[in-house]
């Protein structure tokens, strides 16, 4: 199996979870689309769902998938959130953001009252750190954070550049943030929320409960102990 076909394997099984009346978080990148290809078809064979989304990208493709939708900002609380990651570990700590949705993310995954990350194999690792780190950031900010950031230890860019630079959903910037190593990405977390400006951060270290990974069709699945 290729890399899609894993993605698919591991998005279908996260999506077989998914139970009648539920009320569902969907996410961003390449991995959720396909688990919002399958929840299309299951609302099609008769599946009684709602979703929010984590982006506009998904948004529309939930849409046009025929799931009924609805506007996050007037939901408190979500049955179950299903999302991607750039790298996952077995403690289910996560880096997220290359799609650049990590901030609605991770608000719609402190909604739900589970998540499940959905992966195939590239994006298991041994401990989180060698994807560059996004950090969402308020424009007017930018050169201020770029400095506190890389006070921390990091090589930071800007995403998309600074004369053309790729913004969020929400008009912000990203800073992609390449560090040395994550020694201790609880604290590095803390730091990052402690600087003004920085709107969010790709760093998942408590919010994921469940990942279900797909490496050359083979399925595995890892929970947080309870």
């Amino acid at each position: 199996m290729n890399a899609d076909e894993d993605k698919r394997a591991a998005a279908n099984a996260a999506v077989g979870e998914i139970a009648d009346g539920m009320l569902v978080g969907l996410g961003t990148g390449s991995t959720a689309a396909f688990a919002i290809a399958r929840l299309g078809e299951r609302v099609r064979a008769g599946l009684r769902v709602r979703a929010v989304a984590t982006s506009l990208r998904s948004l529309e493709q939930a849409r046009a998938a025929g799931i009924d939708t609805l506007d996050f900002a007037d939901v408190a609380a979500t049955d179950l959130a299903i999302d991607g990651a750039d790298e996952i570990d077995a403690r289910l700590h996560a880096i997220k953001g290359a799609g650049g949705a990590m901030l609605r993310e991770k608000i719609v995954a402190e909604s739900a009252a589970r998540m499940i990350v959905i992966a195939d194999g590239s994006k298991r690792v041994a401990a989180i750190g060698a994807a560059k780190l996004p950090v969402e950031v308020l424009p007017f900010a930018r050169s201020f954070v770029t400095r506190r950031v890389a006070d921390l230890g990091a090589a930071v860019t800007v995403r998309g550049g600074a004369a053309a630079p790729f913004r969020t959903d929400q008009g912000n910037l990203v800073l992609d943030c390449r560090f040395a190593a994550l020694g201790d990405p609880f604290a590095l977390a803390e730091a990052l929320a402690a600087i003004p400006g920085v709107l969010g951060h790709g760093l998942f270290l408590r919010e994921i409960d469940s990942a279900i990974i797909c490496e050359q069709g083979q399925v595995t699945r890892i929970d947080r102990p309870v």
